[in-house]
Order: C-alpha cells, then structure tokens, then sequence
C-alpha cells in the first residue's frame, strides 16, 4: 500500500501536469482531482488484471438504465483502506479531506431506487469477488438539477461533467458502431471502477457515449448555413443528454426507444467480440460463458438485437439461436405499474430498425404457437403475446425471451405469480423466484454514518460485519445495555446535530436538532404518497394553531423528491408540500413545535447526510404497489424506524426486526382488491374529522398555487375522479385516519427514549438479511450461476 509520503508527491505531481502551477496556488478542486488521479493510479494494475481474468471464465453482464453510484473518491479511499493514507497527505497541503470531498459532484448516471440498487448490485459483486461487468450510458446532464422556486419545481441541466471526471476511462479502441435505419453512431466506451471492501478484485461499470460517425458537413459548413452542419452531431448528442428523455411526445418515445438500443446494442457487440476472441465462431459455449441480466424493461430491446447478431451475423439457426438467447438472459422485473410496463408502437421499430421488428414478429409467431400447443386460447394468447394492440410488450418479450424472471421482494414476488404475470406463472413457474433487494452496507452504513459503524465494530471487537452484515445478530443483546443505548442516542443525536447545519446552509432553514425526524425521500410519484404525508401534517397543524397542547414532540419533517418534467401532478405534490411547509414554518403559535422542509435536489450526497439522521421513515406507498424498496432498508440500517404500510419490503422488515419495533398500518395486499372496490373516497371526506378541512384548503384560499390549477386538480382527483380515472385510486383518504393515528403513536413512543433505543437497535441488528451481498449471492448461485474469482 501506498505511502502517505509518496502519496503526497503524486498529489504534487498531478496538479503540477493539470494545472501548471504549484499545490501552493492550487485550488480545492484541484486537489481533489490530483488526489482521485492518485487514487486512480493505485488501483489500475488489480483492475487490468481483474478484467483480464473475468473474461477467461464465465461472467454476468448487468444491463441497466441507470446506476446511481454517488460519489467515487470517499467510497473508494474506504475500499481501498487509503483513507487515513490520504487524510495525512492532504492535511501536509494545509486541506482536510471532507473538504476536498465536497468538490465531487454526483455523477449524473441514474434517479432513484433503480439505478441505487444497480450501484449497490456492483459494490457487492466486487467485494464478493464475482465476476460481473454492468452496461449503462454515460448521461451528459443525468435526470435533472432540481431547484425550487416559489414552491415549484424548475428543471435545469445537470451539468456534472464541466471538468472531465477522472474515475472514468475513455477506451477508444474499443468503440463499436451501432446502427439505426437512420444513421450510424459511434458507441465509445467509458470505464468506471467499481472497488470491492478488502479485496484486490475491481470490477467495471461501462457507460457509453455516443459520437456521430461523421463530425459535420464540411461542405455546408463551408456554404455558412452553419445550423445545418451540426444537424447529425446533435441528435447523435441527444442519446446520451438526458436519462430518461420526456416520452410525453411521439418524438420523445423515438428518443427512448433509440437510448435503449443504443446501450444495448454497443454492449452486446462487445460481449460477443469477446467471446469470439477466446473461442472463435463456435457460439454453442456462448450461454456457457455469458449471462446477462436486464434490469427491468428498458433494456429488454437486447433479446431481439442478440437473435439478430447470431442469425444474421454468426448465420445460426433460429431455433438454436433462440436456445442459446433464452439461456443468457434473465429479467428483474421492478414494478406492477402497468404505465412502467413499457410498451412501444410498432411504428417506432419500423422507423429506428426495421430489422428488429422483423424478428420481434417471428418471436411472437413462434409464441403464439407455443402457447396454443399449451392449451391456451385466444383470448389467453393474445393478452400474453408480446405483440398486440399495435405494440411491443416488453415486459412480455423479456418474459419469453428469458430462462428466469424475478420478483424484487416476497410480497412484489407473489403478485407477479398471483395476478400481473400469472398466465406466464402457469406455463412456466420454474422460471419466477425471488430476489429480495438490499444495500450494501458499505456505502450506507460504514461510509455514510462512522460513528455507528465504529461502535458497531467496537462492541464486535472487529469489523467483519462490513462483509457479512448478518455478524450484526450477534449484537442484538446489547438492546438492554443501557449504556450503549446512550451511546447510539449520542450519536444519532450527532448525526441530527450535523444535518441540521446543512439544512440551514442549503435551505436556510433554522431546524430544531431534537425534535423527530420524521423523513420521507423517494421519487415523487402518486403511489409513493407523499399527498398523504402532507395532508396529515397540515391536520397536525391545524390541530396545534388551536391548541399548541396538542403537540406531543417537536418534529421536523423532511421530504426530497424529484417528479418526471412531464408528470403534472406530481409537481403539483411537490408545490402542496412547499405551501404547507411555507404556512407552518411563518406560523409563530404552530412552528416551534414543527417545521416542514423540502430539501431541494435530492441525490446520493444528500441521501448520506440523511438516513443517519432520519428517526421515522416513511415508507407509506399504496398497499401492493412498491415493489420493495430500498430506501427503507437504508433507514433500518442506520436506526430508523419504519412508519409503512403492509407493503414491498416493508412487510420483510417488520418480520426481521418485530413489528413491535416498527409502525405498521393498513390493510394486507390479499385484502386491498376487496377494499379499493367497495371504496368511496366522499365517506372519509364527510366523515373522518378533521380531513374535510384539509382537503378544502387546497381550494379555499388557504394554500395558493398561483393560479396554476394545480390545487384543484389535486382536489378533483381526490374525491371526483375522471372520465379516466376513479377517485383517489391509491387510497389516499382511505388510509389517512388510521396513517395519523399511527404516527401519533410513534410521536408518543419517542418520548420513551431508551425504549426508542431500543426499537432502533433492534431493527440495525436485523437488518442483515437487506444487505446487498445476500442478494448478489442468491443471483450469483441461483440465476447466473458464476462463482468468486478472485485475482490473489
């Protein structure tokens, strides 16, 4: 291992080749790209010999939309144990490390709770030693920079790599060209290590970048129509600007359509390339070798475009071709939305690739065929179908075309089998399992929160629980030791005392550091409830303007949400949240009891401020529609309790931790059909005391949209419905009495603090079975069949 010394001249040495000037004039950011370079090089020999040895074996490919990975530089001096190295190099220039880290910017690669998982996915394959390489695309501008102005959202570009990022590498050499009906682009490869906990294995993370094949044209430059000349370059541009262009127009789905694949395609040549390197044109190994996981539907594009390079390309036979396809993939399905079962129109394949569609109607053939052997009738088959209606079922094709598909916690799991996918259950039920997601609790727990994961490898007397979080059952005692209860009160108090400060930095926003927490951070969709969360606070504010004696314990509430450019309503949530925090946080009688924050931006960086933070989790997702979470594991892991309802992972938490030791309401999924039918959203509005104020002010002049009719469209769709859509579909008012009464019954509990401790120990101490490494384990031993390979 490095040095602190020669650390300290390879920090010199790096500013002096990058800024030409000396570490006596350089500024934070140089340091802190002089110190990544420095990490970089450290790691370069094990990551070329890592990759050099995966590829001599079997290995799985992670296909994704996104990864959210976070920061690199902490997360790697942790992994690489350089932390104390580079703190002492640093310091010699006069600069503390936790300064130079908040020079990074989150690289803008991923939104929410997929693309985390995706990041967490890769950190536990290299700390296990697993030989898996993930795909995404290198994103210009990532999802969006989120402001808040007069209460709504403002979307600007996320401009994340103004200065190159130097833990990514450019492989010219290894650029592929992907080509469309259209044009042809050129697909170049950015490389990021991904560093495992106490091992020499790194593995890859590959974005691409997408480049025209011709820069412009040169003879219209020359002709000054300038305009004209870049045509081609800008919408090669567009490919890679923004994750998850608005699809809200025709335009927009093309765009999708052609990200997907454009990732997909890049990757699958390379993966193929590499195949052929070591056993020539003989692909009856190929399934043998390779295996590759699509994570949810945007890169399903992959079966077709893999049948295409086999049959067309390598001139194989369709049905073997079809054989050794059905054998690599497999497909995580993350949501039984069925606006996120993606499905496109027929015409955009016909327009981008017309090849592809060509084979998508030869697997639907083949399909329909299949099925009708099974017994199955028409009605039966063509709902199953991947083509219908005039478009492609992705979700369907990825079920076809893969040997396994899974469910992302026990409950999600179960609705596939039971309800969303269950004709494709009853033909083939060896392919459903379950993968319960999970963390790694290196990021979220070691790197984020010090001063539990110290007392935690303290009381241990090691820190092997970093690596097999289950080790963590074995402190599950020490939840009667009051001196150690103290001890995590302290710290957690610590951690409130630290995001306090940011807060009132970022938000300018004074809170009060021993009040609750009460926190819920997620995308912002209609399902997540944020509405309900809301809602609830305004009656507690209510409540407490006419009888301050009411309040039971001071609380701050914090919300960070970002809602799709195109989803009205969300953002019409987003406003409601920030016009109620306006009106409690100006109230002389109401706020010293409580405040409302709306943390602007949410990504990685402020998620690790955060959960070490956070008292209460909300985890109040509409009964059978979050999938599983991973949010809430996070919160479990460092000492939040969860407020949920019976739904995704929460159900899993409450089971490992005690329900005791959490709040949770509502009704079960198997009963919510029932509920939701008979549901007339008018009753609870009429009946429920206190809600019918709450819900009026959305339109009486006491919040203001601003003439938007965002307020009354919130309104409508709570108790009136449309043409389209019944009232309150994800049971908002339904659940509002009992939701209220439970978090005033986990306000009361708080004010038994060492039987809060208590609660908060128990659930760090059962979280092992969310940690990612469990998960990665069951995909490395059950779907892609991979082993450790570790390089020393």
């Amino acid at each position: 291992m490095i040095e602190t010394q020669q650390l300290q001249d390879r920090i010199e040495a790096f500013i002096k080749a990058e800024t030409a000037q000396s570490p006596q004039q350089a500024a934070p950011a140089d340091f802190w790209r002089a110190l990544s370079r420095a990490v970089m090089e450290q790691l370069t020999e094990c990551w070329e010999k890592t990759s050099l040895l995966y590829k001599s074996g079997r290995q799985a490919h992670y296909f994704s939309a996104e990864f959210l990975e976070g920061r690199s530089l902490l997360n790697n001096l942790i992994n690489l144990g350089l932390y104390e190295v580079a703190a002492k190099a640093v310091r010699a220039f006069g600069h503390e490390l936790a300064e130079l880290e908040e020079q990074e910017n989150d690289p803008g690669l991923g939104n929410g709770g997929l693309g985390r998982l995706a990041a967490c996915f890769l950190d536990s394959s290299a700390t296990g030693n697993l030989p898996v390489t993930g795909y995404g695309i290198l994103y210009r501008y990532g999802l969006f920079r989120q402001e808040i102005e007069n209460g709504f959202q403002k979307e600007y570009p996320d401009a994340w790599m103004e200065q190159p990022y130097p833990f990514v590498v450019r492989r010219n050499g290894q650029a592929v060209r992907v080509h469309y009906q259209d044009m042809d682009v050129i697909a170049v490869p950015y490389d990021m290590p991904i560093t495992g906990y106490k091992t020499d294995n790194i593995n890859t993370l590959r974005l691409w970048k997408a480049e025209p094949a011709e820069e412009f044209d040169f003879n219209l430059f020359n002709s000054q129509r300038f305009d004209d000349a870049v045509i081609q370059r800008n919408r090669v541009n567009d490919i890679c600007r923004v994750l998850y262009p608005n699809d809200s127009s025709y335009d927009g789905k093309v765009l999708r359509v052609r990200q997907q694949y454009f990732f997909v395609s890049a990757s699958l040549q390379t993966i193929v390339a590499n195949y052929t390197r070591l056993h020539g044109l003989d692909f009856s190994r190929f399934a043998a070798a390779n295996a590759i996981q699509l994570n949810d539907t945007h890169p399903v594009i992959a079966i077709p475009e893999l049948m295409r390079i086999l049959v067309d390309q390598q001139k194989m036979d369709w049905s073997a071709a079809w054989q050794i396809t059905q054998a690599v993939f497999s497909y995580t399905n993350h949501t039984i939305m069925s606006e996120a079962l993606e499905k496109w129109d027929v015409g955009i394949f016909q327009f981008l690739f017309p090849r592809l569609l060509q084979i998508i109607e030869r697997i639907d053939s083949q399909f329909r065929q299949d099925v009708r052997r099974r017994g199955l009738n028409e009605d039966q088959v063509n709902h199953l179908s991947p083509l219908g209606d005039g478009k492609i079922r992705m979700a369907w094709l990825a079920v076809y075309g893969s040997h396994a598909v899974n469910g992302v916690a026990a409950m999600h799991t179960d609705i596939l089998k039971k309800d969303t996918m269950n004709g494709f259950y009853t033909l083939w039920p060896n392919k459903f399992s379950n993968k319960t997601n999970g963390v790694t609790p290196r990021r979220w727990l070691k790197v984020c929160n010090p001063g539990l994961a110290g007392l935690l490898t303290e009381l241990s007397g090691k820190d092997d629980w970093i690596r097999d979080l289950d080790a963590l059952e074995s402190l599950k005692p020490y939840g009667h030791d009051q001196q150690v209860l103290e001890r995590l009160l302290a710290i957690k108090q610590a951690n409130k005392q630290s995001l306090a400060r940011y807060i009132g930095q970022t938000e300018q926003i004074a809170i009060d550091p021993h009040s609750i927490f009460d926190v819920q951070i997620k995308r912002l969709h209609e399902y997540k409830r944020q509405l309900l969360n809301a809602l609830v606070i305004l009656d507690d504010y209510f409540n407490i303007r006419e009888d301050p004696d009411r309040a039971i314990v001071p609380v701050t509430y914090l919300f960070g949400a970002k809602a799709a450019p195109g989803y009205f309503r969300a953002k019409a949530i987003i406003k409601f949240i920030n016009e109620v925090a306006r009106l409690v946080n100006q109230d002389p009688v109401a706020s010293p009891y409580m405040k409302v924050v709306f943390m602007h931006n949410y990504n990685v960086s402020r998620a690790e401020r955060i959960f070490p933070a956070a008292d209460i989790s909300e985890q109040i997702s509409t009964v059978g529609m979050e999938a599983s979470g991973t949010g809430n594991m996070k919160f479990m892991m460092n000492g939040a309790l969860t407020l949920g309802t019976c739904d995704g992972a929460n159900v899993e938490i409450a089971e490992a931790a005690g329900y005791e030791n959490n709040f949770i309401f509502g009704c079960r999924v198997e009963d919510f059909s029932k509920t939701i039918g008979d549901y007339n959203p008018r009753w609870q509005y009429e009946h429920i005391p206190g809600l019918r104020r709450c819900i009026d002010a959305l339109v009486d002049g006491t919040l203001d949209d601003q003439g938007t009719g965002m307020f009354l469209d919130l309104y409508n769709g709570l108790l009136n419905g449309s043409s389209w859509q019944p009232a309150d579909p994800y049971y908002v008012l339904g659940d509002f009495d009992e939701y209220r009464t439970n978090r005033h019954n986990s306000q009361y509990a708080y004010l038994e603090r060492l039987a809060w401790a208590g609660k908060c120990w128990n659930n760090i101490t059962s979280s092992g079975r969310f940690s990612s490494d469990r998960t990665i384990r069951d995909y490395a031993a059950e779907i892609w069949r991979i082993e450790g390979t570790p390089i020393g």
